[in-house]
């Protein structure tokens, strides 16, 4: 038995195409729940949802808008399912991701499981896409080799399944639920596993700031990830401390990483073989600005793109820790435009 819930605030446009979407998948219909939950909607959402309840489609209205976490907290012990996926209103899951998100459950060492987002082509993405793409496709090669060993650090939040009766409520202002569910979950002694068969679609992102304001949040999210759980950093409470390290706390380090290496390379200059890194460095960041004259075009050129989307993350990264320290990123929902 598996229970889907779909917390959603203001998605009037998205809602009925989600909901289709659900009902369409290849999965025993008696042995799938679907929840949907309008956070505090004003356009209709809830409304548009209970159309479906004659399909079986259970449908819960919050007064007001407390952010998803809190949704989840309300929703998941609720669940009648032994597995709960949780996914987002946007993107749509391919026919048989469900089957394949499920079907490493067959272990009763796997808790969670995080299925893939597929960022398929946008007619009005600009050369910044390209970037995205590239860092998307690394993120994933990451992600499968962390389960191949292990257990991934987090997952997908478009599309994650865990164990019901693993789940336990966290802060109603989690940034990142998609990171902080799982990892409880592995603290507890499961795995869990990045499954590249279960496929959820999105668009690339369109403009370089909607992908900017994205980073944003996550980066803030990851911050206050490591502010309050901080067992994830000690080597004897986390089984997953390399990973979590290497993969994580180590990209918040980035900017000031780069400084140091453009600093140290220019004190170094000297040398020939330091003259030739910075050189490169030089060439690198040259790349980023020519990307970023071109971050609103149509042309894509990955020489380009790519330092440039390198480049804006890692300032993603100092106003993400500027909105954690100051408390200015809101859990509450913000749409991206796509």
């Amino acid at each position: 038995m598996v229970s889907v819930l779909v917390p959603a605030h203001n998605e009037a446009g998205r809602i009925q195409g989600k909901i289709e979407n659900l009902l369409s998948l290849d999965y025993p219909r008696d042995r799938l729940e679907i929840l949907v939950a309008s956070d505090g909607s004003t356009d209709g959402t809830a409304r548009l949802a209970r159309a479906f309840e004659q399909a079986g489609v259970t449908v819960t209205a919050f007064e007001t808008c407390r952010g998803k976490p809190a949704v989840l907290n309300d929703l998941i012990p609720k669940a009648r399912g032994e597995i709960a996926v949780l996914a987002d209103a946007r993107q749509r899951f391919e026919p048989r991701a469900l089957r394949a998100l499920v079907a490493p459950f067959a272990d009763p060492e796997v808790g969670a499981v995080s299925g893939e987002l597929i960022l398929t082509s946008n007619p009005d993405h600009t050369a910044v896409g390209t970037g995205v793409g590239f860092y998307w496709r690394y993120e994933k090669f990451i992600r499968s080799s962390e389960s191949r060993v292990d257990s991934t650090v987090g997952a997908t939040g478009a599309i994650y399944a865990i164990r019901r009766e693993l789940f336990e409520p966290i802060p109603d202002d989690t940034i990142l639920d998609d990171v902080l569910i799982p990892m409880r979950i592995v603290r507890q002694g499961y795995r869990a596993l990045f499954e590249p068969g279960a496929q959820a679609c999105d668009r690339v992102v369109s403009r370089a700031a909607e992908e900017f304001a994205r980073k944003v949040r996550t980066i803030s999210g990851n911050f206050q990830l490591f502010s309050r759980e901080r067992w994830l950093l000690h080597p004897r409470r986390n089984r997953l401390w390399f990973q979590t390290v290497s993969h994580k706390a180590l990209r918040l380090g980035s900017p000031l990483l780069f400084l140091v290496a453009f600093g140290t390379n220019l004190a170094l200059a000297g040398g020939l073989l330091y003259r030739g890194m910075l050189l490169a460095q030089i060439v690198f960041y040259m790349a980023a600005l020519c990307g970023c004259a071109l971050r609103n075009s149509r042309r894509r050129i990955p020489l380009l793109t790519v330092p440039y989307t390198m480049c804006l993350l890692n300032w993603a990264t100092v106003v993400g820790f500027y909105r954690f320290v100051t408390g200015q990123q809101p859990v509450t929902w913000k749409k991206v435009r796509t």
